[in-house]
């Protein structure tokens, strides 16, 4: 019941402010059909289509210096059933001056947004620190942001640390992160330390940190980047260490179509293993794209198998 109330809730906040000259109402939906191209002879493949993600906003702007935003995430996952209405986004924005702005409540955390923004293919992959759940991509919390030139930008965060589908934790830790952005001509370079404080102090635990450091090189029709993270004390064990890599890039070969790659060495984590996509993208018109495209998962213990599928993935938004 409580599921139907959230997506009876958005729709009808969307509808009765449609027409409203301070507000924009957003949608956001992200389809596939796969084809897992990897069975075994004999076997019957598997295939479906999928409804993955779907995200219900709006946005307002109060007067010129205070605004707000709800995003509601309907997909499926984990923690509900097939379709399940999460509120993710319910944040109130000061810009405090021409320099800094401060975002309190269900804020967007900063932890990869660098890289999700230049690998720009949500819509197909997770980038790799939420597809690996190294990080929330939002939280309750404060965020700020303070530019200190044209080129150089500061962001800072404090959370709850258990994203925005759980409540805080019974040990009310925060978990806490500083960035720094550099941009010179057509080049992004982003440093990053996010900590989660330990809850006991035993000999075998200490804070975990994520350190990141990214790079990203962007034109009309071309983009490259690579991101490097290394996580100690993971899980807050002490000298528990885990390392992930991602490189991509996209290059655009004719009006509305662009070519894609990344691949991602994940073999120093949890999961243990390398993914890789790659594959053609067309926009068809403002706010629908689609992409045809393979994707791969290698694990690494020696003599794996890789797990091939073909995709093809559609976003359309307005």
């Amino acid at each position: 019941m409580k599921k139907i109330i959230l997506l009876l809730s958005s729709a009808f906040l969307i509808s009765m402010n449609i027409s409203a000259q301070e507000g924009t109402p957003s949608l956001k939906i992200f389809s596939n059909f796969n084809y897992d191209i990897s069975t075994e002879e004999g076997e019957q493949a598997f295939k479906e289509f999928e409804l993955k993600r779907a995200y219900l906003g709006y946005s307002y702007n109060i007067d010129e210096k205070f605004s707000t935003k709800i995003t509601f995430d309907v997909g499926s996952n984990s923690s509900g059933s097939a379709y399940t209405a999460f509120l993710k986004i319910a944040s109130l924005k000061w810009s405090a001056s021409e320099n800094l702005n401060l975002n309190f409540g269900m804020v967007g955390a900063k932890n990869f947004k660098f890289m999700e923004k230049a690998w720009g293919r949500r819509y197909i992959a997770k980038s790799a620190q939420d597809k690996y759940k190294w990080a929330n991509s939002a939280d309750l919390g404060l965020t700020a942001d303070y530019k200190i030139s044209d080129n150089i930008s500061l962001d800072a965060q404090v959370l709850n640390g258990e994203g925005y589908k759980k409540t805080q934790a019974s040990n009310g830790l925060f978990r806490g992160g500083l960035g720094i952005t550099y941009k010179i001509g057509n080049i992004s370079l982003r440093a990053n330390q996010d900590i989660s404080p330990r809850s006991s102090y035993d000999d075998s635990s200490a804070s975990q940190t994520i350190t990141t450091a990214a790079i990203a090189y962007s034109t009309d029709n071309m983009t490259i980047g690579a991101e490097q993270n290394i996580m100690q004390n993971a899980g807050n064990l002490l000298d528990s260490e885990q390392q992930l890599m991602s490189v991509y890039g996209a290059y655009k070969i004719a009006e509305n179509y662009k070519l894609f790659a990344r691949y991602d060495d994940a073999s120093e984590t949890t999961q243990a293993g390398s993914y890789t996509v790659y594959g053609i993208e067309r926009k068809m018109t403002k706010g629908v794209t689609i992409a045809l495209n393979m994707q791969t998962w290698t694990d690494a213990a020696e003599d794996s198998e890789a797990e091939n599928t073909l995709f093809l993935n559609l976003e359309y938004k307005f």
